[in-house]
């Protein structure tokens, strides 16, 4: 018996119609992933499914006793709770039995013969009750769920009501993992997650939870790995594809083309028999002409309506951009902080023309804050930063409180590009980038200022992409974006896509992160960073893809050819002696590392970490190359 079903929704939001017809069931224990463009529906279903709100026709079933839990957009907290008390409150129903079981036992202490028979009875069935419920070992389950949600002990104690809008929202998923429910309804649970605690909820909801899930989520990560079925809604209605997100594009590409086809012979169909009534209507055979007209606005009417697979994606195409130097930037020992707390200590990076670095980390360790050091827009507490030549950036902020309200969509795409490319842009130039990137003619018209949020994301995303930008700092920029937009977004500025310049990304988005970046700078938090070049595997979770911090992030190379000298305005000239055999130094020592893991019997029995290590290994040896050149022609010199 299904766990929840749903028959013939249908929903309007004013005089639109949202949801049309849809039927669809769930199994006990079944991972739901739900998807679909913003708007589509996917909230609305979820609160009818929910019971918060109900259907203008159709109906919803549960299970009997079936417990449905949601992650409400809203959280209330009592002022005097605290984080753990707010945790522990998923647990009522064992405090409550807790307090009955003690109150028995203070009763049999007074007790006798067939009293204290029953009593011993009563106890047995709470005792039952109180294992089933989770028993007595609840504490470590609390604890653990609130590391994992990114609390720290010293938060432990703190009122809830005091923490930010983010935390708030943590707080209350993690209340809401602990309840239990049969059936688990997650909205965009990831919103306020760094990617430590996206790799938490993956590795609770695949490994520990054990009702049934529907997942609404930009993640595509989280979708691949916690979900078993996909459900898209789109054009009111439900479509159900077996397997992960990945068998669900899989099977939805099939399903296009299949469809496209056939509105192809359609529509060949319908172009013959309006010449056969554009030939003979005035003529002998106008009788017939005009049957044929009723039969093919019929047939039309039946069978031409434009295939409901077929949707807008974000058209993005990179302009040429001017050659930018081969230093694009360096920063050495640099420190920051903010409130006096420690964001980064004595940092170096180098960035060369080309090089793709993501900038991840904890929540509040300074991401953001790094990156406008790097652009100048802050000093650093010590240590320098120099640009390099001829850049021209495109820098994509989390907010956008530095726009003009007052233009229109497609006047502000107009001044970003005439203000980047430096050349006048036509109206009409501006007009067709908006309508790449989903703006349509009334929308074109709209102020900034009246956009939603995803909406005016799109429109200055569609500005910096457009501008002839040879540095990209992009913070965020899938955020507010559906997944679909975000996939071309990622094909757009994949290590072998279009894009040739030179990419600073911060993110939580591991898809994005794994398609576009050769080298990830992680920041613990504290003060500390390092540079990982194995970036799927960190982004896995693989200890083992964690490496000390060289100065210079890796680039994927050409291994057809040795390497040659410097030539006089390489980086590496401008290098000092002592840096350049610090470098040397960090990159044998891994290297070392490596050989020895190579040897250990547990490691070659593995295949893909043998791989992994040997690709890595690889890389070592090309980026020491021109350092042993370079620290050779010095020596030689001297």
């Amino acid at each position: 018996m299904p766990l929840l079903s749903c028959s013939s929704l249908s929903c309007r939001r004013g005089h639109t119609v949202v949801l049309e017809g849809v039927s669809v069931s769930f199994e006990p224990g079944e991972r739901v992933g739900l998807v679909g463009r913003n708007g589509c529906g996917k909230s609305t279903l979820l609160s009818l499914i929910e019971g918060r709100e109900a259907p203008d026709q159709g109906r919803v079933d549960r299970a009997r006793g079936a417990r449905v839990g949601s992650l409400a957009q809203e959280h209330v907290f009592d002022p005097t709770s605290s984080v753990r008390a707010v945790a522990a409150s998923a647990f009522r129903e064992l405090d409550s039995l807790r307090e009955e079981l003690e109150a028995v036992y203070e009763a049999m202490a007074a007790a006798s013969g067939d009293e204290l028979d029953k009593m011993m009875k009563q106890q047995g069935a709470l005792e039952a009750r109180l294992e089933a419920a989770g028993g007595w070992v609840v504490d470590h389950r609390i604890d653990a769920t609130l590391h994992g949600l990114g609390f720290g002990d010293d938060q432990f104690d703190q009122a809830a009501t005091t923490l930010s809008g983010g935390e708030q929202a943590r707080l209350a998923l993690a209340r809401l993992l602990l309840e239990e429910p049969d059936l688990l309804l997650l909205d965009e649970p990831t919103n306020h997650l760094d990617i430590d605690g996206r790799r938490w909820l993956e590795n609770f909801l695949t490994e520990e939870f054990r009702g049934a899930i529907i997942l609404v989520s930009h993640d595509r990560w989280l979708l691949e790995r916690a979900c078993s079925r996909t459900i898209e809604l789109a054009n009111r209605k439900v479509r159900d594809y077996s397997g992960p997100y990945s068998h669900y594009l899989d099977q939805k590409s099939q399903q296009d083309l299949t469809a496209q086809r056939l509105h192809d012979k359609n529509l060949d169909r319908v172009r013959r028999e309006e010449a056969f009534i554009r030939k003979y209507k005035a003529g002998q055979r106008a009788k017939q002409a005009r049957g044929r007209a009723a039969r093919l606005d019929r047939f039309k009417e039946e069978h031409l309506a434009q295939p409901d697979r077929v949707e807008g994606v974000m058209n993005l195409s990179l302009p040429e951009t001017e050659r930018s130097g081969d230093q694009v930037l360096q920063a050495e020992a640099i420190s920051l902080a903010w409130d006096d707390v420690d964001l980064i200590r004595g940092l170096d990076v180098s960035l060369q023309r080309g090089d793709r670095i993501g900038i991840v980390g904890p929540n509040g360790s300074g991401k953001t804050t790094l990156v406008r050091c790097l652009l100048g827009e802050l000093a650093p507490g010590t240590g320098s930063v120099r640009l390099g030549s001829r850049l021209n950036i495109g820098w994509y902020r989390q907010t956008h409180g530095h726009l003009d309200d007052t233009l229109a969509v497609w006047q502000y795409l107009q001044s970003e590009l005439t203000r980047s490319q430096g050349v006048p842009v036509s109206e009409q130039q501006a007009r067709d980038l908006a309508g790449a990137f989903l703006f349509s003619g009334p929308t074109q018209e709209q102020e900034l200022g009246s956009l939603s949020g995803g909406e005016r994301s799109r429109a200055v995303l569609a500005g910096i992409v457009a501008g002839g930008h040879n540095l990209l700092v992009l913070d965020e920029p899938t955020n507010h974006l559906d997944i679909a937009s975000a996939e071309r977004l990622e094909e757009v500025l994949a290590v072998d896509g279009p894009f040739t310049g030179t990419m600073i990304l911060i993110s939580h988005d591991r898809a994005l992160l794994s398609a576009t970046c050769t080298t990830l700078l992680v920041l613990d938090g504290s003060g500390g960073a390092r540079l990982v070049h194995d970036v799927d595997g960190w982004l896995e979770g693989d200890a083992d893809a964690e490496q000390p911090a060289p100065v210079e992030p890796a680039k994927k190379k050409s291994r057809s050819a040795p390497a040659a000298a410097p030539s006089s305005d390489d980086p590496l000239r401008r290098s000092s002696l002592r840096d350049l055999e610090r470098r040397i130094e960090q990159y044998e020592q891994r290297r070392g590392e490596i050989d020895a893991e190579l040897v250990r019997p547990e490691v070659y029995a593995d295949g893909a970490l043998v791989k992994r290590l040997t690709a890595e290994r690889t890389e070592i040896d090309e980026a020491l190359e021109p350092l042993h050149v370079e620290w050779e022609r010095r020596a030689e010199e001297a």
